[in-house]
């Protein structure tokens, strides 16, 4: 919602300022400059990335506009839910929670932290590793390793996606350049036209430069900087994940565990000792 906002405060405000020096929009839609720079960065897309890249670019960028953070209220709830699921096994056994790890979809306890059942990640990032622990007495540091290996694996499959959309937007100020030289190629080959003629060429030619420097710093690299800041806080929610299941399998309490994890959010959503234990123990 946020980022619509922007864009909206961007378009807007440059418009607007333009409007008050006397501008007139009409001269700032030249086709051929769009074309010029849009194809451009579009090609320039297409030859530095691999076809799996650019599919996950186009993936994520979608997210960008409908992505909703996790609240504190969403940490308090999958906390609880792993807290309920190791209950279980601390009174019946490991064996008591592999109907929840298996079918995690079909399980009571893991759907009540809805955020977390949706997101496909983290959920089979939590089970996959719980399904090595059922597997057999694995010790702590080879499941440590094991979810550092995955994590480390997220943000390298993950880092390339906003570093190329900001090269992108690195790229764009230059190809703005190429459409204006474009631009005063076709004002040269006018200039015995008459003054009113030069003087439209040239205006579009310099439209080039200003959507290239507009486009590159108002709307693409912010969203290549949204897109970097997503997949830092869901590489964080797997090291929360990782802290729970890692404190639990080095024996402490379920309470515990989930004190561990708490620790590893981020301020601004993580709750209170008091507000976790409240909802651990299902006060109201």
């Amino acid at each position: 919602m946020f980022i619509i906002i922007g864009f909206v405060v961007v378009f807007g405000g440059v418009v607007i300022g333009f409007l008050m020096a006397g501008g007139n929009l009409i001269v700032l839609i030249q086709i051929s400059e769009f074309v010029v720079i849009g194809s451009a960065a579009i090609g320039s897309l297409l030859i530095s990335s691999p076809l799996p890249l650019i599919k996950k670019i186009v993936k994520e960028i979608s997210h960008v506009f409908k992505h909703n953070g996790n609240t504190k209220e969403d940490y308090m709830q999958m906390l609880k839910a792993f807290s309920d699921l190791f209950l279980i096994a601390q009174r019946e056994g490991l064996l008591a929670i592999e109907k929840h790890i298996e079918n995690p979809d079909n399980s009571e306890v893991l759907n009540k932290a809805t955020k977390f059942i949706n997101d496909s990640y983290r959920k089979n990032f939590f089970c996959d590793t719980m399904k090595v622990m059922l597997a057999g007495s694995v010790p702590p540091h080879e499941i440590e390793g094991l979810m550092d290996a995955e994590i480390e694996t997220f943000e390298k499959e993950n880092k390339p996606v906003h570093e190329t959309i900001g090269r992108v937007g690195d790229s764009l100020p230059g190809l703005g350049i190429v459409a204006a030289v474009l631009g005063i190629i076709v004002t040269m080959g006018s200039i015995n036209a008459g003054a009113e003629a030069v003087g439209h060429h040239v205006a579009a030619a310099l439209v080039g430069t200003f959507l290239g420097v507009l486009l590159a710093y108002g709307f693409v690299n912010p969203v290549a900087a949204n897109l970097a800041l997503i997949m830092e806080e869901r590489a964080q929610d797997l090291q929360i994940i990782k802290s729970y299941i890692l404190a639990y399998a080095k024996g402490n309490p379920p309470f515990v565990a989930a004190e561990i994890a708490r620790r590893t959010i981020f301020s601004d959503e993580r709750p209170t000792f008091a507000e976790l234990e409240t909802s651990l123990r299902g006060k109201k």
